[in-house]
């Protein structure tokens, strides 16, 4: 992935609600690359989550378990 691309990810992680956070982490398909370990927009991801609050009870319940 190119750091343009990197930066880019970046940036749309930084717009994302709380809510779409949590349906990404529960729903994203294997292989996402906001969850690869080896690129910094896991870190990114992760830092920007947890300001946000990460998953609540009534996230939860909202967003549910089946896509």
């Amino acid at each position: 992935m190119t750091e343009a691309a990197i930066e880019q990810h970046k940036a749309d992680i930084d717009q994302m609600s709380q809510m779409e956070m949590a349906e990404l982490w529960r729903f994203a398909p294997a292989g996402h690359p906001y969850f690869d370990r080896n690129l910094p927009l896991f870190e990114h991801f992760d830092k920007r989550f947890a300001t946000l609050g990460r998953f609540t009870p009534a996230i939860s319940k909202t967003i549910g378990w089946e896509q």
